[in-house]
């Protein structure tokens, strides 16, 4: 199985969000913010090749577009620079990022006709977000 492109899911079930999030340092409002926020996501492909990862909600929007195999420095979401390396093993999509503020951060997404699971971990603490396609 491979990765899914041009298929939006939205954000069904969460589980240990919080804890990720205090391990990570999130700020309690950004915390509320992730709470609240009910994303959909979606995975696209350039004609160059590069891909484009997608999040939009009526909080705030987010994309970042990368190449597989290629580090690049990253801003995420809650405005942490990391280095960033995505790989891709099968219907997943693996990223390691770095960062001199907190240990390494690993985020699995993996594609599937009716899922998308997004596993998330930190010092030993993981947090799991499963989305459900949009009709």
């Amino acid at each position: 199985m491979s990765l899914i492109f041009n298929k939006k899911y939205k954000l069904h079930a969460s589980e240990n969000v919080e804890e990720f999030l205090k391990a990570l340092g999130v700020s309690l409002e950004d915390r509320n913010l992730c709470h609240s926020a009910i994303p959909v996501v979606e995975l696209t492909k350039k004609e160059d090749g590069k891909l484009v990862l997608s999040s939009t909600s009526d909080k705030k929007d987010f994309s970042i577009e990368f190449y597989l195999n290629e580090e690049f420095v990253e801003e995420t979401l809650y405005d942490h620079k990391v280095t960033s390396l995505f790989t891709q093993d099968g219907n997943k999509l693996v990223v390691v990022q770095k960062s001199d503020n907190y240990n390494d951060v690993t985020i699995v997404r993996e594609f599937n006709p009716d899922e998308l699971k997004i596993t998330l971990t930190i010092d030993g603490i993981t947090c799991y977000r499963i989305y459900k396609p949009v009709d």
